[in-house]
C-alpha cells in the first residue's frame, strides 16, 4: 500500500526528460494580479472619478518590443467601478511612477508639469548654447547679476537679524508694564476723585433736606404748642357708655322724626339706654333710687383715674423713644442708606 504523502516518486530506468514535450506559451499573455490604483483618475466615459489605493482585480502583460536599460515594462489593464469601461496603464521606470495611456485622466499631476517644464526649459537652454557662442556669453551675465542679487538679499538679511538681536525686548515690556501701571493708577485716582466729589455732593443735599425738614418740624410744634392740646381721656368703650348726639335720618309716612342707629346698636344695643331689654330688667323700689348717685360718683371717678393712667403711659412712651422721629437720627439713617447705595454701585463697576 503506497503512502498518502509521498516526498519522493518513482522514476523508472528508461526515464528520459528530453523526450517530455515542453509547453510553448505565448510571450504576450496575460495574467490575473490583484493591485491598486497608483493615482488619482477620473474615468472619461462616466467621469468617476477612482482614487488613489482602490483595489482592482486587474491583467497584466509586458510590453512588446519595449524596454528601459534592460528592465521590461509591464501594462495593466482595469475597469472603471461604475460604467465598467477599460483603463490601462503602464509601469514608467524611468521617472518611478506609472504613466497613464487611455480610458481615464489623471489627477493632481501639477508638480510633475512643473518639473517637466522647468526640465524642457534646461534642454533648450543647452541646445541654444550648443549652437550659438554669443547665447552662452548672454546666459553667464544673467546667472552673475542673479547670483550678486542673492548675496545682497542675504546681507540685508543678516543686517536686518543683527538690529534686531540689539534690540532690548525685556526693556521696551518693562516699560510698557510700568506705562500701563501708571496709567491704571492715573484712572484708579480719577475714580476716588469723582466718587469723593459725588459724595459730598450728596452729603451737602441731605444737610440741606435735612435742615429745610427740621425747620418746618420747628415751625409745626410752634404752631401746635400755641393751640390748647386737646385731653386725650376717651376710651374706646366710652362710646358705648356715653349719650351720642342722633342726627335726624328722615321722616316716615306719619311725619315722625326717626333717630340714626349706630352699626354696634343695631347689633347689641347701648348700654345706657333700655330699649329691647328693658322688659328683662326688673324695676326696684324708690329706695334704691336714692343710692343711684354714689354708684354715678364711683364710676366716675374710676373713670377719671384710668384716664390718668393712660395720660401717665403716653407721655412715658413719648420721652422713651421720641428720639426715633428726631430730625437728626432721621437725617443719619439716610445718610447711611446713601453710603449704602453708593458702595454697591461701585463694587459693581469695579468687580
Amino acid at each position: 500500500m503506497s503512502e498518502r504523502k509521498v516526498l519522493n516518486k518513482y522514476y523508472p530506468p528508461d526515464f528520459d526528460p528530453s523526450k517530455i514535450p515542453k509547453l510553448k506559451l505565448p510571450k504576450d499573455r496575460q495574467y490575473v494580479v490583484r493591485l491598486m490604483a497608483p493615482f488619482n483618475m477620473r474615468c472619461k466615459t462616466c467621469g468617476e472619478y477612482i482614487y488613489k489605493g482602490k483595489k482592482f482585480n486587474a491583467r497584466k502583460e509586458t510590453v512588446q518590443n519595449e524596454l528601459y536599460m534592460g528592465l521590461p515594462i509591464f501594462r495593466f489593464y482595469i475597469k472603471c467601478t461604475r460604467c465598467l469601461a477599460e483603463i490601462t496603464f503602464k509601469t514608467d521606470p524611468e521617472n518611478t511612477d506609472y504613466a497613464m495611456e487611455h480610458g481615464a485622466t489623471r489627477n493632481f499631476q501639477a508638480e510633475k508639469l512643473i518639473e517637466e517644464e522647468e526640465k524642457r526649459i534646461q534642454e533648450e537652454r543647452e541646445e541654444e548654447e550648443l549652437n550659438n557662442p554669443m547665447k552662452v556669453l548672454e546666459n553667464r551675465t544673467k546667472d552673475s547679476k542673479m547670483e550678486m542679487e542673492v548675496l545682497e538679499n542675504l546681507q540685508e538679511l543678516k543686517e536686518l537679524n543683527q538690529r534686531q538681536a540689539q534690540v532690548d525686548f525685556e526693556g521696551m515690556i518693562g516699560r510698557y508694564r510700568e506705562l500701563e501701571k501708571r496709567e491704571k493708577e492715573k484712572e484708579k485716582e480719577e475714580d476716588e476723585r469723582e466718587t469723593k466729589e459725588m459724595l459730598d455732593r450728596a452729603l451737602v443735599k441731605r444737610l440741606r433736606d435735612s435742615d429745610s425738614d427740621s425747620e418746618k418740624e420747628e415751625s409745626s410744634s410752634s404752631s401746635s404748642s400755641s393751640q390748647p392740646k386737646k385731653a386725650i381721656t376717651d376710651k374706646p368703650t366710652d362710646v358705648l357708655t356715653t349719650d351720642i348726639p342722633r342726627e335726624a335720618q328722615g321722616t316716615s309716612s306719619g311725619g315722625v322724626k326717626r333717630a340714626k342707629v349706630e352699626s354696634w346698636e343695631r347689633s347689641v344695643g347701648t348700654l345706657g339706654k333700655g330699649g329691647a331689654l328693658g322688659s328683662l330688667v326688673v324695676r326696684k323700689k324708690p329706695a334704691a333710687a336714692v343710692s343711684k348717685p354714689s354708684t354715678v360718683v364711683t364710676a366716675s371717678a374710676s373713670s377719671s383715674q384710668t384716664g390718668n393712667a393712660y395720660d401717665l403711659e403716653e407721655s412715658l412712651l413719648r420721652d422713651t423713644f421720641g428720639w426715633i422721629h428726631s430730625p437728626q437720627f432721621t437725617s443719619y439713617i439716610r445718610r447711611l442708606q446713601l453710603l449704602c447705595v453708593l458702595f454697591c454701585r461701585f463694587k459693581d463697576i469695579f468687580s
